[in-house]
């Protein structure tokens, strides 16, 4: 038993932006939960770990799922399940093979949900190319659940040559995004509050190996990606500008967002880079193949969007700095709160 303060004294209580993916989540995992199970100094940690077996290399991560309601515009939890742990592979590099899925099922859940869930499931793991092993099964008693939460572990083969690293990243780095942001955290609260969009708005959900295959197969030099999922784009960013302590300069306008999403978030309230994703990434390639990487990515179905939305600006200084439509200039940072919750 550790016999030291607890160190996050200033948060006796955990609170819903505990889990929303922003400055909160950030030092629970790194001051609390890393420092319990991984002390070492230093060690790289992320999403997934890089196991070193004989012969190859092996990635391992586990996500649990949670959100309301159930069944959104182009997805559902058991989907967002097998894809979240799936594209949790793939930005590290490793094709995704095989999950085990664990679900905690509350009383009263309709069976025939539950085999909606079991269906689309299924269906998810066949698109995505994985194989469903093993899992666990757990009933709560009526009202001390949400329907059903769903826990996905999954494991992925490390392709040779791909070693997608923090610090890897370096000045006059491009930086781009496989396509627009912030459809899910639109859709999931649309649906949460029949809000009518007046637009067909669907979820991104969706498994991002064949985007990572295609700048590999591409010979393409990925120095670093990440899903951008919790958060939003800006909170990757801020994690990688974090991990480099390199500055890292982008342009607002050219970071494609949906009209339907715009419109909500100006109607709301919300910042786009914020808002979460289930079908995006963020990439960082040399400058000399951005081009090359941006028209690989638009080539894979679902990604037609992909832009270069800025560049690793220097050393030295870990932050992200926005130049928005007016020229002016921002500082993003991590929230310290959550704009959607249970949205992932």
């Amino acid at each position: 038993m550790m016999q030291c303060p607890i160190p996050l004294a200033d948060d006796p209580e955990v609170t819903m932006a505990h889990g929303g993916g922003g400055r909160l989540t950030h030092d629970l995992i790194e001051r609390l939960f890393a420092a319990s199970f991984a002390p070492s100094p230093g060690r790289p940690r992320g999403d997934s770990a890089i196991l070193h077996v004989p012969g190859e290399r092996l990635a391992f991560t586990t996500d649990s799922y949670v959100v309301r309601p159930l069944f959104f515009p182009g997805g559902d939890i058991a989907r967002l399940a097998v894809f979240g742990t799936c594209n949790d592979l793939a930005v590290c590099g490793a094709q995704p093979m095989h999950l085990a899925v664990a679900m905690v099922l509350e009383e009263g859940l309709p069976m025939d949900t539950l085999w909606r869930l079991c269906v689309s499931l299924a269906e998810a793991a066949a698109l995505a190319g994985v194989t469903v092993v093993t899992g666990d099964t757990k009933v709560v008693e009526r009202g001390r659940g949400d329907g059903v939460y769903v826990t996905t572990s999954g494991i992925g083969r490390v392709l040779p040559g791909l070693h997608p690293d923090a610090a890897r990243v370096q000045p006059g780095d491009a930086v781009l995004v496989s396509g627009d942001v912030g459809r899910h955290g639109i859709a999931v609260l649309a649906a949460r509050a029949e809000i009518d969009l007046e637009a067909d708005l669907l979820s991104d959900a969706a498994p991002l190996w064949p985007a990572v295959a295609a700048l590999h197969a591409a010979g393409i030099a990925v120095h670093w990606m990440r899903d951008a999922t919790r958060g939003g784009l800006a909170t990757v960013l801020v994690e990688l500008a974090e991990a480099s302590a390199h500055t890292v300069s982008i342009d607002e306008t050219a970071v494609p967002v949906a009209g339907p999403v715009q419109a909500a978030c100006a109607l709301f309230g919300y910042d786009p880079l914020y808002v979460a994703n289930e079908g995006c990434m963020a990439v960082v390639v040399p400058a000399a193949q951005a081009e090359a990487a941006v028209a690989v990515l638009r080539g894979v179905p679902g990604h037609g969007l992909a832009a270069r939305i800025g560049t690793v600006a220097a050393r030295g200084v870990a932050s992200v700095v926005a130049r928005g439509p007016a020229g002016g200039q921002r500082v993003l940072r991590m929230l310290s709160g959550e704009q959607l919750p249970r949205i992932c």
